[in-house]
C-alpha cells in the first residue's frame, strides 16, 4: 500500500495511534522519498521542528482528524480518552488537574497548578483553572511524558501538555460546523482567514456551545421538595480567537493572537456517598446554585528571526480571568438528615500573568545548541465564602449555621450571636525567573547526546485572612484551637536547579533507541481554602515543593504502513504534594473533614507502555496503545496524625492498566464522494481518588467508546456525520473530595448527534 507524505509524518509521532487522516494514494518512488521526510515532521516539543523519532523522550502527537475530534471536546480534559497512563481529576466545572504516569496532586483550590504543565499557544497556564481549555480549530496537541524541567520550567513534575491552534497563512482552509445533540446540545464552531497582502494574513476561530443538565437532580428526603434540574450542570460558553500574521523578506515573522472565551453556565452539583441514588443522579435542594460568571482572556506577540547563524523567538503574552460561581458544597439536601447542617460554596477569583521567553538557536556542524531566558510576574485574589441556607447577599450571613462555622469562632467570640458563615481571602503574588540550555551533539553518524539545564528562581508573596460572620453581619477572625486570629502574610522564596540528559542511538533510518534521566518540580506556596488560625500564614501551614527524577528507555520505529513505540520508566517521587483530608471534634460532638494541600515523604510510581499503529489495507487504519503502572506511596512520619494512612497506597487517578483501541475505515463510493467510520475505545482497571486509599473512595474499572460516521461530498466541500460519547453510558467519579461524608463529581451520560460541517 502506498501512503501520503502526511499521513507518513503522522507516523513519526512517538504515540501514532492519534494522528488519523484520510487514505490518499501516491504514485511513482514517492514513497521512498517520504522515509526522509520523516525528518521535517513540525512537532516543536523540543522548540524545535523535528521528528519525534529524533527525540529521547515519550512525545505523543495528537492531530489529523483526532484534533478535528479534540476540537469538538467539552474541555482539554477530553483529550486524556486518546492517550494511555495520562488522566484527569476534574473539580468545580472548570479546575483540571492532569496526572501523567500517575504523579500530579489531584486538588481543587486554584492555586494549585498542575503536576503537568498546560501550555497553550506556547504559553504557560499558571493555574489549573485555566487547564481546562475550551477548545476550537486546535492544530494539534503534543503530550510529553517525564519531567520536563528543561524546557518547560516550573510545574512539570510529570510532564507537559501544549494545545497549539491552526495558524493564519497565505493559503488557509476555513469551515462552519453545526451540530446538535441530545440534552439540547447546540455546539457552533467555525475559523476562516485570508491573506491581506503577500506578507500579512489573517485567522478568526471562535465557537458556541449551550447543553441542558445531563445529570438528572431526583429527591431523596421526602421532607424537601426536588431541588431544581438546573443542578445537574447546564454549558452555555463561547469563545473567540483572533491572529494577525506578518511574514517578512528571508523568512522572519512576527504573529499576535488575542482570545476571549466566557462561562456562563451552571456548575454541576457533586453526589454525597450517602444517597442511594441511580446512575447519573444527583441530589441537591439547590440553595447554593449560582449562574457561573467566568471569562478568559489572553493577548500574545510571538516573534522570530535570523541574525547571522542564529535564530532568535521571542513570545510576549498576557493571560488572565475573573470567576464567580457556586454550587451546593455539602451534594446532600439534608446532611445527616438535617436540612439546617447543609453547605453551600461560592468563589470569586481574579488572576493576571504576564510573561516574556526569549530562545536563541545554532546549529553547528555536529551539534544544535539553545540558549534561553524567562520571566513571569502573577497576582492572584480570591474571595471564598461557605454558608448554610439562604444568603444575604449584603451581610454574607446564612439563614442557619453552617456546620464548621462555631469550631472557628475561638475562645473570645466577638459577638454573643451565632455564627454563621466563613469567609476567606487570599491573595498571592508570584515571579519567577529561569535560565536554561538544551543541546544535542552528534558523538558519531549514529549517537547523540542530549544535555540539558534550567535555573529557576521564585519569590512567592502571600497574603489573606479567614473570618466567621454571625446572623447580624458581625465578623471575627477565625481561631480554631485558641491559636490566633487567622490573618497574616508569608514569603517563599525557591532556588531550583533542574535538568536532563539522554543517549539516542540510530538503528536505521526509521528506528531508533535512547536512554534518558530527567528530573523536574512544582512548586510551593499557600493553601487558597478556609484559613483556620494564625497557624495558616505560619511556614508549617504551607506546603513545599515536590520534585520527580525520572530514569526512561525507549525504542521507536516507523516503517512503511507500521509504526510501534516502547518505553519502560522508573520515576523517583520526592515530597508529593497530596490534599490531606482530616476529621476534626465539632462543639456538638459530631465531626467534620478539613482539608489542605500537604506533602507526603515520597512515592514512586514505574512501568511499561507501548503504542502502535498500523494501516494494513487502504483506506484502513488501526491503533493501540497500553501502559501498565505501579504507584506507592512510602509514608514514614506521621503526616495529619497518621502515617499508615498513607504508606504503600497507590498515587491517586493512576490505575495499574489502561488501554486504547481505534479504529479509521474509509471508503471511496464515488469520485466524490467517500464515507467513514471511526471509534475510539479507553479501557482503565480500577483507581483511587485520592492519597488515603480507601474503598470508599475507589472508582471501578471500566471503558468508555466514542464513535462517528460520516458522509463526505469532496465537491461541496461538506460532510455530515453522526456522533456518540460514551456509548458505554458509564457513571464514573471524575474527582472527589472528603467533607460530610464524600462527595464526587460525576461524568456526563451517554451523548449522541448530529453534525454538518462546510469547508472552503
Amino acid at each position: 500500500m502506498r501512503i501520503s507524505t502526511f499521513r507518513r509524518a503522522c507516523l513519526a509521532s512517538a504515540s501514532l495511534a492519534f494522528c488519523a487522516v484520510p487514505a490518499v494514494a501516491q504514485t511513482g518512488s514517492d514513497v521512498e522519498d517520504t522515509v526522509r521526510k520523516l525528518e521535517t515532521v513540525a512537532v516543536t516539543a523540543t522548540r524545535r521542528e523535528e521528528s519525534t523519532l529524533d527525540i529521547p523522550a515519550s512525545v505523543t502527537v495528537l492531530a489529523g482528524e483526532i484534533a478535528e475530534e479534540a476540537s469538538t471536546l467539552d474541555g482539554a480534559e477530553g483529550v486524556t480518552q486518546y492517550l494511555t497512563g495520562v488522566e484527569a481529576a476534574v473539580a468545580n466545572g472548570s479546575q483540571v488537574a492532569f496526572q501523567i504516569r500517575g504523579i500530579g496532586a489531584v486538588d481543587h483550590q486554584a492555586l494549585t497548578p498542575t503536576a503537568a504543565a498546560i501550555y497553550s499557544d506556547g504559553v504557560f497556564l499558571s493555574t489549573n483553572v485555566q487547564t481546562s481549555l475550551f477548545l476550537y480549530d486546535l492544530a494539534r496537541a503534543e503530550v510529553l511524558k517525564g519531567p520536563q524541567g528543561t524546557l518547560y520550567g516550573r510545574n512539570v513534575s510529570s510532564g507537559a501538555i501544549n494545545f497549539i491552534s491552526t495558524r493564519p497563512g497565505q493559503d488557509q482552509e476555513g469551515y462552519i460546523r453545526a451540530s446538535y445533540g441530545n440534552f439540547n446540545r447546540i455546539d457552533l464552531s467555525g475559523a476562516g482567514g485570508a491573506a491581506l497582502t503577500d506578507r500579512l494574513s489573517y485567522r478568526i476561530a471562535g465557537r458556541y456551545l449551550s447543553q441542558d443538565p445531563a445529570l438528572d437532580n431526583v429527591q431523596t428526603d421526602p421532607a424537601i421538595p426536588r431541588g431544581p434540574d438546573a443542578a445537574g450542570g447546564k454549558r452555555d460558553e463561547f469563545g473567540l480567537r483572533g491572529q494577525l500574521l506578518y511574514e517578512a523578506p528571508g523568512g522572519s515573522t512576527l504573529l499576535l493572537r488575542a482570545h476571549y472565551e466566557e462561562d456562563n453556565g451552571i456548575n454541576t452539583t457533586p453526589r454525597n456517598d450517602s444517597l442511594s441514588v441511580g446512575d447519573h443522579e444527583i441530589s441537591s435542594e439547590g440553595l447554593g446554585l449560582k449562574d457561573t460568571d467566568n471569562e478568559f482572556y489572553g493577548l500574545a506577540l510571538e516573534g522570530e528571526t535570523e541574525i547571522g547563524a542564529w535564530s532568535l523567538y521571542s513570545l510576549s503574552a498576557l493571560e488572565g480571568y475573573g470567576q464567580d460561581y457556586g454550587f451546593d458544597f455539602d451534594g446532600t439536601p439534608a446532611p445527616f438528615g438535617n436540612p439546617n447542617l447543609n453547605a453551600n460554596l461560592s468563589y470569586d477569583r481574579s488572576f493576571l500573568q504576564l510573561s516574556q521567553e526569549v530562545r536563541a538557536a545554532r546549529e553547528f556542524d555536529r551539534a544544535r545548541v539553545l540558549v534561553g531566558g524567562h520571566l513571569a510576574f502573577e497576582d492572584f485574589s480570591q474571595d471564598y465564602l461557605i454558608w448554610c441556607g439562604q444568603l444575604d447577599p449584603q451581610t454574607l450571613a446564612g439563614t442557619c449555621p453552617y456546620v464548621g462555622t462555631a469550631g472557628r469562632v475561638g475562645p473570645d467570640p466577638v459577638s454573643p450571636l451565632t455564627a454563621v458563615s466563613l469567609l476567606t481571602h487570599i491573595g498571592q503574588e508570584r515571579t519567577t525567573a529561569a535560565l536554561f540550555t538544551y543541546n544535542d551533539f552528534d558523538l558519531s553518524d549514529r549517537l547523540t547526546l542530549t544535555l540539558g539545564a534550567r535555573y529557576t528562581y521564585e519569590d512567592i508573596e502571600g497574603s489573606g485572612y479567614g473570618q466567621h460572620i454571625f446572623t447580624d453581619g458581625t465578623r471575627g477572625l477565625n481561631n480554631r484551637d485558641g491559636l490566633g486570629g487567622a490573618v497574616g502574610q508569608n514569603e517563599l522564596e525557591e532556588n531550583k536547579f533542574t535538568g536532563n540528559a539522554a543517549l539516542r542511538y540510530a538503528l536505521s533510518p526509521d528506528t531508533s533507541i535512547y536512554a534518558s534521566v530527567a528530573n523536574g518540580y512544582k512548586s510551593g506556596g499557600f493553601n487558597g481554602e478556609v484559613q483556620n488560625n494564625a497557624t495558616s500564614w505560619q511556614d508549617e501551614g504551607l506546603f513545599g515543593a515536590e520534585t520527580v527524577t525520572s530514569y526512561e528507555v525507549g525504542f521507536k520505529t516507523a516503517r512503511g504502513n507500521f509504526a510501534f513505540n516502547a518505553a519502560a520508566f522508573y520515576q523517583d517521587y520526592d515530597a508529593p504534594q497530596a490534599r490531606i483530608f482530616v476529621s476534626f471534634d465539632l462543639p456538638d460532638g459530631s465531626q467534620i473533614t478539613s482539608n489542605s494541600l500537604s506533602n507526603l515523604d515520597e512515592a514512586e510510581s514505574y512501568g511499561v507502555e507501548a503504542d502502535t499503529r498500523w494501516s494494513p489495507l487502504e483506506g484502513l487504519d488501526l491503533t493501540a496503545s497500553v501502559t501498565w503502572l505501579e504507584t506507592e506511596i512510602e509514608q514514614t512520619s506521621n503526616t495529619a496524625g497518621n502515617a499508615a494512612l498513607f504508606d504503600g497506597n497507590p498515587l491517586p487517578f493512576a490505575p495499574e492498566l489502561s488501554a486504547t483501541l481505534g479504529i479509521r475505515q474509509e471508503w471511496q463510493l464515488a469520485d466524490n464522494r467517500r464515507a467513514a467510520i471511526q471509534a475510539n475505545a479507553k479501557a482503565k482497571s480500577e483507581y483511587y481518588l485520592d492519597a488515603e486509599g480507601l474503598d470508599a473512595r475507589r472508582q471501578d474499572g471500566y471503558a468508555t467508546v466514542d464513535a462517528s460516521a460520516t458522509l463526505y461530498l469532496d465537491t461541496r466541500g461538506l460532510e455530515i456525520s453522526l456522533w456518540g460519547r460514551n456509548l458505554t453510558d458509564e457513571d464514573v467519579a471524575i474527582s472527589g473530595y472528603g467533607f460530610i461524608g464524600y462527595n464526587t463529581f460525576r461524568s456526563d451520560p451517554r451523548q449522541y448527534g448530529i453534525a454538518a460541517k462546510l469547508s472552503f
